[in-house]
């Protein structure tokens, strides 16, 4: 290929706090339009700014799990713009001083680890939202404003919008791991801004970038790379010039088209925030918070492999995210087995998840429960097929499965003498697979199991079952 992708993400991500950056007021998100707003919010004269704690602990949290250097003094800015959803006619944030800088990032696309340079994390307030489908004007919801954001802006180190997808993914990752966001996408609380452009191969200058805005989903993040990249080279093949603008993506027509010029810091007239005292991070909260971080997704994985004996595979599967780690883990710890264990959350649990559009923090079965239900399978007490009749069961209330195979009689039969002539009744009434799987068609086994297991029901124990046949059929 003739030209190289250089591509550089700005990533916005929501903090899940309870009140915003700098006033007391609700984050929740779907609240009526203007409830969530106070002085502060509205930039009424005379109301004061006061920085929520926890923003500052979330950034150096991030700051920590991407290696980032953590400021020991930094300073909240005044970002000045005028557009009709920010009250203030400016957003705080941070400019010249922020918080954490030259991080870094690894991601895997199936060829092998790349690491992103990260220029910096800094603190910065949300605007409002316009409102544009409500007749012919447009209303303003200022519920947003004021709510916390950390802008994570990597250096133009992608260069396949796969690795912009798998950047983006794993940023998501790390704030759910971290808990200091839910990192959804579609309800806006990880919003990417892609700074894109092209050179020739082996070229060492940049050329000159667009960026990209209003993409709402990693599928749509690759296809907006690509379009825009191709959108370059055309321009430059056929002998023209790439203007420096912000262009929208139109996820319907599959295209990006142009919104504004593309603004420079100097526009914004960055200076800092007078209200607002310098942001200092001691050693002393910088510990503390270094003790607070989870074990990340590539330790926990390895750990899963080297301390559980399950396939590696198993185990990038179950920490990918961290309440399904969790929840493997607690269901480990009642039934012992940790085979079995992965094999039913990554089976049904996250089967039934899909299905029903849930989040694993309201699946109906506890990880005790189910933990209590594979145990039943390893004491023989009922069989694979039974165990996911009453999985289905334990759905619909609280009971143990326990007590759901004594209530529904679903507990496995290992009686010899009844399926013994469960089997004999079953070659009596198929005297010509009999005499097939005798001349050879041993295929023919599976039949016989399949037969014997539905006359009862699913109950008897499979392994006395292929006993007894085996003992009939080739005796």
């Amino acid at each position: 290929m003739k030209y190289e992708l250089v591509v550089g993400l700005e990533v916005h991500c929501q903090l899940n706090t309870n009140s915003k950056a700098f006033c007391g007021c609700s984050t929740r998100f779907g609240n009526p339009a203007n409830t969530n707003v106070c002085p502060v919010c509205l930039a009424l004269p005379g109301a004061l700014p006061v920085l929520n704690r926890r923003v500052v602990e979330d950034a150096v949290k991030l700051g920590l799990a991407t290696g980032c250097s953590i400021a020991p003094s930094s300073i909240l800015a005044r970002k000045n713009y005028f557009y009709p959803d920010l009250p203030k006619g400016y957003q705080i944030s941070q400019f010249e001083e922020p918080i954490c800088t030259e991080g870094m990032l690894r991601i895997d696309v199936g060829e092998g680890y790349r690491d992103i340079r990260l220029i910096r994390i800094h603190i910065e307030e949300d605007a409002g939202k316009s409102i544009h489908d409500i007749g012919d004007d447009t209303y303003i919801d200022v519920n947003r404003c004021g709510v916390p954001l950390l802008e994570i802006v990597s250096y133009p180190d992608i260069r396949t919008s796969r690795e912009a997808s798998a950047y983006l993914q794993k940023m998501r990752q790390i704030v759910k791991y971290l808990g200091i966001s839910d990192g959804n996408m579609e309800e806006g609380s990880l919003r990417c801004d892609a700074n894109v452009s092209v050179r020739l191969f082996g070229a060492e200058e940049y050329g000159t970038r667009t960026e990209i805005k209003n993409m709402n989903s990693f599928k749509n993040v690759e296809k907006a790379i690509d379009y825009e990249m191709q959108r370059h080279i055309d321009i430059i093949d056929g002998g023209g010039t790439i203007v420096q603008e912000t262009r929208l993506w139109d996820a319907d027509k599959g295209e990006t088209r142009s919104m504004r010029g593309k603004e420079f810091a100097h526009d914004y007239r960055y200076f800092p925030d007078p209200d607002l005292v310098p942001l200092l991070v001691d050693q002393e909260m910088l510990e503390r918070i270094r003790l607070e971080l989870p074990e990340f997704p590539e330790d926990r994985e390895r750990r899963f492999v080297s301390e559980y004996g399950i396939p590696p595979y198993d185990a990038g599967v179950l920490t990918v995210e961290r309440e399904i780690a969790d929840y493997f883990e607690r269901t480990l710890k009642v039934c012992g087995d940790a085979k079995a264990a992965s094999n039913w959350v990554m089976g049904e649990v996250m089967r039934t998840l899909k299905e029903k559009y849930l989040d694993i923090m309201e699946f109906a079965i506890s990880p005790e429960r189910l933990g209590g239900l594979i145990g039943l399978i390893g004491k023989g007490a009922i069989s694979n097929t039974i165990a996911k009749q009453v999985f289905e069961l334990m759905q619909t209330g609280e009971a143990s499965a326990e007590e759901i195979v004594d209530r529904e009689g679903l507990a496995q039969v290992s009686d010899t003498g009844a399926i013994e002539r469960t089997v004999d009744e079953i070659l009596e009434a198929n005297p010509k697979q009999l005499a097939d799987y005798r001349e050879g068609k041993t295929k023919l086994f599976g039949f016989f199991v399949g037969q014997c297991m539905a006359r009862m029901k699913g109950k008897a124990n499979p392994q006395v079952v292929n006993d007894v046949l085996k003992s009939r059929l080739d005796g």
